[in-house]
């Protein structure tokens, strides 16, 4: 491959006129900005506002996510200058999409953090951009669903994990990564007939009526099998879809809190989400990944993947 002219190789995340449009760089250096975007602040004309969310303080076990989507940032910058494979479409030159930056917010004051993450979110949404966010530990999609339903109504989840989080905790000021599926159900953000949590293979004493096809089924029936029931499950409803690393199996992302054997492959994971195409997904998540125990790298560089296949997907709703 021959990179554009060195003069042109100048930190694309600050010097891009267009926020269309693919980016060679030299992957070892540059600003690390998720796939050589733009950073700005500046909502007019996006399509998509990719938006980092350095949160960890509602971990169970190991902690180290708020380094998360910094690594992830830097992981995506590996990935080829080329449309991202095995689409019909290229997002990166066909949509407007910028790096939004990391939600800023006070450390020592946890009680706070759920308000300005929701407002985070729904300053972008008011601006009709959808957002991708990169975590952070899995409380964050709490504050996010927040946001989406006072747009949406009612969501449909779409959630890969090992865990289902739905653990009871009626106090819904509480901030932990095991419970906010529960609270999400209880004050009716999303719907749990038309949800559905992919790779489960931990015990939860009630699931809330939400769909279950965990890691054995998904191995058994096939990633093919798996889309099909899911796409059942979800029809046409608004869906945020919601990717805790932990759903891939430890050998392919060790650097997570909380890792269960028996987990979903790359390939798999991989071959769902493409074929997860044309699902009505408003905005979405990549969580999870901890950097202090992922020492070859391979947890970011799988959970950059996975936010690029997200990106993929909520661009295949904007240009039909």
């Amino acid at each position: 491959m021959v990179l554009e002219d060195a003069k042109t190789q100048v930190d694309h995340a600050f010097t891009r006129e267009s926020l269309r449009g693919l980016t060679a760089e030299n992957t070892f250096g540059g600003a690390t900005s998720f796939l050589r975007r733009r950073y700005t602040k500046d909502l007019n004309g996006v399509d998509i506002a990719v938006t980092g969310v350095p949160f960890d303080q509602a971990v169970t076990n190991r902690p180290g996510t708020r380094l998360g989507p910094r690594a992830i940032r830097e992981a995506s910058c590996l990935q080829a200058p080329d449309p991202p494979y095995g689409w019909p479409y290229d997002p990166l030159s066909e949509l407007a999409i910028i790096d939004y930056g990391d939600l800023a917010f006070d450390y020592a004051n946890i009680p706070a953090f759920p308000v300005a993450l929701k407002a985070h979110i729904a300053g972008v949404l008011q601006a009709d951009v959808a957002t991708l966010v990169l975590g952070g530990d899995h409380y964050i999609s709490f504050p996010i669903l927040q946001a989406y339903a006072e747009k949406y109504g009612p969501m449909s989840l779409l959630q890969f994990d090992a865990h289902t989080d739905t653990w009871a905790d009626d106090d819904m000021d509480r901030v932990d990564h095991g419970t906010m599926f529960y609270k999400a159900v209880k004050m009716g953000l999303i719907d749990p007939t038309r949800s559905v949590q992919v790779g489960i293979r931990t015990v939860s004493g009630d699931t809330l009526g939400v769909n279950i096809i965990d890691a054995r089924e998904v191995h058994e029936a096939g990633p093919v099998a798996t889309v099909a029931k899911i796409r059942g499950i979800l029809g046409d409803y608004p869906t945020y879809l919601t990717f805790d690393i932990d759903a891939l199996d430890p050998a392919y992302a060790p650097g997570t809190g909380t890792p269960v054997w028996g987990g979903l492959t790359s390939a798999q994971a991989a071959i769902m989400l493409r074929d997860l195409g044309g699902i009505n997904i408003k905005g979405g998540d990549v969580v999870e990944v901890s950097p202090p125990f992922d020492t070859t790298g391979a947890t970011a560089i799988a959970g950059a993947h996975v936010a690029t296949e997200i990106l993929c997907l909520l661009g295949w709703g904007m240009r039909t």
